[in-house]
């Protein structure tokens, strides 16, 4: 491996390691997490919409809500200035995220379908399998930290 490519994981790992961006992040996570499942509660209870369509939308408001706090709190000093740039940084959140939609999506899924689990037990189960994808991807690929 080239010192070149060794210095450059060093300085992701480094930077993924902040106790202080970590610690925001999680419990920007569980404002988020209280977001996605009032609404998956009242979109399943109150509504027609099947598991993953009120997941779908679930998730979504969960995570505007935590892109907007991430975006003034955890990530504050990071990123590029102007609407351009908050509105990739917003895409480029999204964008990533699917990754830990998928893996959320999938845990929620399986453990009501093949293991009777209710539904907001199994989304907080998903989540929580999905929290270390969004941490990675949030932090190298949204707001670039390793490059303070």
């Amino acid at each position: 491996m080239s010192d070149s490519l060794s210095e450059a994981i060093r300085m992701r790992v480094r930077a993924l390691l902040s106790t202080t961006r970590f610690s925001q992040f999680v419990r920007v996570g569980f404002v988020g997490a209280a977001v996605d499942n009032a609404v998956l509660f009242l979109l399943i209870e109150g509504t027609g919409l099947g598991l993953q369509g009120a997941k779908l939308v679930s998730w979504e408001l969960g995570i505007a809500v935590i892109f907007v706090i991430n975006e003034q709190w955890t990530f504050a000093s990071h990123g590029d200035l102007g609407l351009g740039a908050l509105g990739r940084r917003f895409v480029r959140s999204n964008a990533v995220r699917i990754g830990g939609l998928v893996v959320t999506l999938a845990v929620l899924t399986g453990l009501v379908r093949w293991f009777d689990v209710w539904f907001l037990a199994a989304n907080v189960i998903g989540i929580g399998a999905g929290f270390f994808v969004n941490y990675t991807c949030e932090s190298l690929y949204t707001w670039k930290v390793h490059r303070e």
